[in-house]
């Protein structure tokens, strides 16, 4: 089945995208972006290139996926969710120079709308980041994170691990 994809939309012709990919309007992927078979890509996000999603991933309206950013199988990401990738901020700034750290969601996470992953972090496997937080750490596979940083406040039951 081909690509569905929205009104308005830019995206690169060297954008890799799978069959079964449903991408809504008004979406942004700038260039070298592969992103994996049966994902949905909400209204509104921006995927600054550079960045490989794989199969069965959600991104849901208005999310920000900065530049370099690896998002593996059967992520979850609610609306809104920030990644950020320059830890020293460098921009216009000769004495800093620019290290790329962008954050990894490995499989099966689930990341609550409003949530900011800070450069360099790891969301793991299977974990799930609370709406709002603001990961500041790794997150270690099945833990549950929630606040400003965010912190463990427990691990993922058995039923919801896939």
């Amino acid at each position: 089945m081909p690509i569905t994809q929205g009104q308005y939309c830019v995206i690169f012709d060297d954008v890799k995208i799978g069959d079964n990919t449903r991408i809504g309007n008004f979406v942004f992927i700038r260039s070298s972006t592969q992103i994996g078979n049966g994902c949905t890509i909400g209204s509104y996000v921006d995927i600054e290139g550079e960045v490989v999603i794989g199969d069965r991933v959600s991104l849901q309206s208005s999310t920000y996926i900065t530049r370099g950013v690896l998002i593996e199988d059967d992520v979850f990401c609610g609306p809104r969710v920030t990644t950020m990738n320059d830890k020293r901020m460098s921009y216009r700034r000769p004495n800093l120079t620019f290290i790329r750290a962008a954050p990894r969601i490995l499989r099966a996470a689930r990341v609550g709308g409003g949530s900011v992953l800070m450069p360099g972090i790891t969301v793991g496997e299977n974990a799930l980041v609370g709406s709002g937080a603001v990961v500041t750490k790794d997150v270690p596979d099945k833990a549950i994170v929630v606040g400003n940083p965010a912190r463990i406040i427990g691990w993922v039951p058995p039923e919801e691990i896939i």
